[in-house]
């Protein structure tokens, strides 16, 4: 092989794999965060108070009462199928069971959010 032939090869495989050399600092420019987030990015409220954390509250308070709404449509439809008797269905009893399905999906969906 001749020296121009050789030397052209060697420029064409150095220059081939330059891209796949990486040096260390070289991970940020590829969107790397240098440091997570910090909390000061959270938004505040007037008062002060993280938004988050309004928030969380918020939807806790709500959970909170739709289970209470909850235990009371079970026990109506408790006492509601004691007074029917064993043979009997109302047709209240169903929609109310209905309504107890709904509002179930909807507080699990909340707690999952």
């Amino acid at each position: 092989m001749s020296p121009t032939r050789r030397a052209s090869l060697l420029a064409l495989f150095s220059s081939a794999l330059s891209p796949a050399i990486q040096l260390p600092d070289q991970d940020n420019r590829r969107g790397v965060p240098d440091h997570p987030k910090d909390d000061d990015d959270d938004a505040r409220l007037p008062n002060g108070k993280s938004q988050k954390d309004a928030i969380s509250k918020q939807s806790h308070e709500e959970a909170l009462k739709d289970t209470a709404t909850l235990i009371q449509l079970a026990e109506d439809l408790r006492d509601e199928l004691k007074h029917n008797g064993e043979y009997v269905v109302a047709v209240s009893s169903l929609k109310k069971t209905e309504e107890i399905e709904k509002l179930a999906r909807r507080i699990r969906a909340k707690l999952r959010a």
